[in-house]
């Protein structure tokens, strides 16, 4: 007896005619949960990179004698920036791991400021992403901090 075939799989709420749609899915990150906390936001996107925005806030300061971000807000800004540009270049909302985020602080931020993360897709194989992004408080040239990545995907081939 033959087995009928699978469903198809339930529509993506951040997918859009022609495929994955950064600004609503940057949309519903900043909206619930971690990304919803912190108020990240969408500021623009490539065919393979996405910049989000983090607004400096008294209750995001590390020490409040310097009144500087703490690290974790840019960790999860960055982290959020490269795995959104994953599913940028793969067109697609599709689960994955990050299986390494290297993080690499330059400088302090400047209290006050925002902070804009800026996430790219350089590499795109089989099953894995690789990632590369910076965080900076105004002059892209000055980062506060880089980052290093990749991430498996799952629902690829092998995967």
């Amino acid at each position: 007896m033959d087995n009928p075939p699978p469903p198809p799989p339930a529509r993506s709420p951040w997918a859009q005619d022609s495929g994955f749609d950064p600004v609503k899915a940057a949309a519903i990150l900043s909206s619930y949960g971690h990304g919803g906390f912190l108020g990240m936001r969408y500021e623009a996107h490539g065919p393979d990179w996405i910049e989000l925005g983090l607004d400096w806030r008294e209750d995001l300061v590390g020490m409040a004698e310097t009144g500087v971000l703490a690290s974790g807000p840019i960790i999860s800004l960055l982290d959020n920036a490269t795995s959104l540009a994953v599913w940028i270049r793969r067109g697609a909302f599709m689960p994955q791991v990050t299986l390494d985020l290297r993080i690499d602080y330059v400088r302090a931020a400047i209290p006050g400021k925002a902070i804009v993360a800026r996430g790219e897709c350089y590499q795109l194989k089989r099953s894995v992403g690789f990632v590369r992004g910076i965080a900076h408080d105004g002059d892209p040239a000055d980062p506060v901090a880089h980052a290093t990545g990749v991430f498996m995907l799952l629902g690829a081939d092998g995967a």
